[in-house]
């Protein structure tokens, strides 16, 4: 009841906001967590203004940033029910809603080439994962890019070998800690809360996350190394509530669609620059800066990734090894290119 009346004041809210206004044939309020000045949000109203435009204002979505509509439980919930048409999540939230999305967990997934790894989201092996989400209430519109996680450490990371012993924070996912255990490292799930005074005391020496995150949380002054390794892949979907999306015309979807796939070289770029921004406040710092080699990445993809795909695989069954085959058919061919 809660979570509907927090859907419902909103409603009520937008209603009274936009009642001298035209209205459209088909309104969607899209939910997410992140602020006016991030990277999804500043997307999402270019998305708002294509839709709008190309549709001659027949779709308007209207776009709630901050978790003004909820939690990202409540909101995928909400769009699962039908309160809400449609929110933009990160992948990270999604994996007791969907164990398949787990796949995004497991490092080096993509390529670290924008192009190829934008070959693999998009073509079919992000649509095996997308199909993944019918079977949860929900339809997976596409995938969109939101950064790259480093390590970080105490300790040094100038190889592979340096892992060894080391304890990282990771969140609370078995794919995670098999990455870490793989490079001969532990791995110790803690509340993002708690990872500040964590590194700080000794609890652990290391940690992962996207670049702006450790500047914007301070991390960078309870490390002394950081390893620009870009292991992990941070990615969010587009869901919308099955009923709204069928209400459509197919050309609006198509439209839809392909507004949400259009921005996507604007987002990485985006998101890319306040990547590079937060590194060069870090450089200010005496924090070591070490810049993964392409050698480097290779041979820690080697060690990583079957550990941490076959912890995903025995946690996602059939529906994950179909996604694991078309995956791994696909990185072939991308990386063949």
């Amino acid at each position: 009841m809660k979570r509907l009346t927090t859907f419902a004041l909103a409603a009520i809210s937008t209603v009274a906001a936009s009642s001298f206004a035209v209205a459209a044939e088909y309104t969607a309020r899209i939910g997410h967590l992140e602020s006016v000045e991030q990277t999804r949000h500043v997307h999402l109203l270019k998305v708002a203004d294509m839709v709008k435009e190309r549709t001659d204002g027949a779709v308007e979505f209207q776009i709630f940033p901050q978790g003004q509509l909820g939690t990202q439980r409540e909101m995928t919930e909400g769009v699962q029910m039908g309160v809400l048409e449609a929110t933009v999540a990160p992948a990270g939230f999604l994996g007791g809603f969907n164990p398949a999305v787990s796949v995004l967990d497991i490092p080096y997934l993509y390529p670290s080439d924008p192009a190829k790894a934008q070959a693999l989201r998009g073509g079919e092996f992000g649509k095996a994962l997308l199909e993944t989400f019918n079977s949860k209430g929900v339809v997976g519109v596409t995938l969109w890019p939101n950064g790259w996680k480093h390590m970080a450490s105490n300790k040094p990371l100038n190889s592979v070998e340096d892992f060894k012993g080391q304890k990282f924070r990771v969140m609370d996912s078995r794919i995670l800690i098999e990455q870490f255990n793989a490079l001969g490292a532990s791995a110790v799930a803690l509340p993002f809360n708690e990872v500040y005074t964590s590194l700080q005391t000794g609890v652990v020496d290391g940690q992962e996350n996207p670049m702006d995150t450790i500047l914007k949380m301070k991390f960078f002054e309870v490390q002394d190394n950081i390893l620009v390794s870009g292991h992990g892949a941070f990615e969010d979907v587009v869901l919308f509530n099955p009923m709204f999306w069928d209400s459509l015309p197919a050309e609006y979807k198509t439209v839809i669609t392909d507004a949400f796939n259009e921005v996507i070289p604007q987002l990485i770029t985006h998101k890319t620059a306040a990547a590079d921004a937060a590194l060069e406040e870090i450089k200010k710092s005496d924090t070591n800066i070490i810049v993964a080699s392409d050698e480097m990445k290779g041979q820690m993809r080697e060690v990583m990734y079957p550990a941490a795909r076959d912890a995903f695989l025995e946690r996602s069954g059939d529906e994950g090894a179909n996604l694991i085959a078309v995956y791994e058919k696909e990185f072939e061919a991308v990386a063949a290119k």
